[in-house]
């Protein structure tokens, strides 16, 4: 007989698991673990948004549990010119109540923990469950469970538990895309109050609503270099460093055509007639390195998202194509909008030379999932009495 399920609405996200092990969310206040009290006075999670704190026995974390973990959160992105983590995972072992009360202000928390050791992570771990939840879990249901703002604002903080170490093994492996989703949301979230708390420039959204029917944040430093039909270009120029964000889309058009094909060529024919260097030349793809594109829900639309190098390329008399020497990761997210009829393309770029380029390019993720059209604002806004 197919088990009933429970939906529980956490402070950002939720997730459905088995009825018995929802008893574990009615907790309102639990001993040292979980805390109490109004969320709205409590301080900022602190942090780097790129990394995660992994409360583990060190066992774990030198066997398979510890290499499912960083092959779901802490793999290397190759889409970048040096490789760089998805997340850099700090693995901690807290020894005295100080140690745990130092985890509890970061901003990405992990507890990982087997209830078949006698460690003190397991234990600690297991004084979170009710034992309700507890005997679920030994009988074989592991858990994995979110918790947002759980002791600070602007925190996710995650419990995966089970029985046995290849149980935790399975149970990580089979929230891999969940985890990712939620770590990865999170930190566009608290970028993006960060990116805009300066200030937007809100002259630039209207002209883009006006005259296209879209619009996306702008930053507070970022210039209109292009707004011509149905192609707008918006660039950060800083001293050693700049980011780059496009937008073009298609009238009337079939998402039949919606390919990964379509994108390269589409992309390349974009930046080959409008991002053109200072010395000649323009952008295209580096399709000598690694080129990942996959299908998405993008903001409730069919589309992809793709991730690779650009590079700066000048042609020769013979039509060949000879690399310039400059280049960067660029993200692309191509969609089809089913109200407006459109396919959409927006493409975020960055050149950062010797600085590390995850972040930089999940600046660029931000600003793109802030797109918005004509019809998502009035059907947001509510209807006169």
């Amino acid at each position: 007989m197919r088990q009933r399920s429970t939906r529980v609405t956490l402070t950002r996200r939720e997730i459905v698991m088995p009825r018995r092990l929802a008893v574990f969310f009615g907790i309102t206040c639990l001993s040292f673990l979980l805390g109490c009290g109004n969320v709205d006075y409590r301080p900022l999670a602190i942090g780097d948004n790129g990394e995660i704190q992994v409360v583990i026995d060190s066992t774990l974390w030198a066997g398979p549990v510890g290499e499912a973990l960083r092959m779901a959160l802490g793999y290397y992105v190759q889409t970048l010119p040096n490789p760089e983590p998805f997340f850099q995972l700090r693995p901690i072992e807290p020894r005295i109540q100080d140690d745990l009360d130092r985890v509890k202000k970061f901003k990405n928390v992990l507890f990982v923990a087997a209830l078949r050791d006698s460690s003190q992570i397991s234990r600690l771990v297991q004084q979170a469950f009710s034992p309700e939840a507890l005997q679920a879990v030994r009988e074989g249901s592991a858990a994995v469970v979110p918790r947002g703002d759980l002791w600070r604002r602007r925190q996710l903080v995650y419990f995966i538990v089970a029985e046995t170490d290849s149980q935790l093994v399975e149970a990580i492996r089979r929230a891999t895309p969940k985890l990712r989703e939620d770590f990865d949301e999170i930190a566009r979230e608290r970028l993006a109050i960060e990116m805009f708390e300066k200030g937007r420039q809100f002259d630039i959204e209207d002209t883009l609503m006006a005259h296209h029917g879209f619009a996306v944040n702008v930053q507070h430093d970022y210039v209109l270099v292009f707004d011509t039909t149905r192609f707008v270009w918006l660039r950060r120029v800083l001293p050693d460093t700049w980011r780059s964000l496009f937008v073009y889309y298609e009238e009337n058009a079939d998402p039949a055509k919606l390919t990964p094909e379509w994108i390269y060529a589409t992309r390349d024919s974009l930046t080959r007639r409008y991002l053109q260097g200072n010395a000649g030349g323009f952008v295209q793809i580096d399709y000598r390195q690694p080129l990942e594109t996959r299908q998405i829900d993008f903001l409730g639309r069919y589309g992809y998202e793709t991730r690779g190098l650009w590079h700066m390329v000048t042609e020769l008399d013979d039509g060949r194509l000879f690399p310039a020497g400059m280049g960067g990761p660029f993200v692309n997210y191509s969609f089809y909008d089913q109200k407006s009829g459109r396919i959409y393309m927006i493409d975020g770029m960055v050149f950062a030379p010797g600085f590390e380029k995850r972040e930089f390019l999940r600046q660029m993720e931000v600003i793109a999932y802030t797109f918005r059209t004509r019809e998502d604002v009035a059907s947001e806004t509510p209807a006169s009495p």
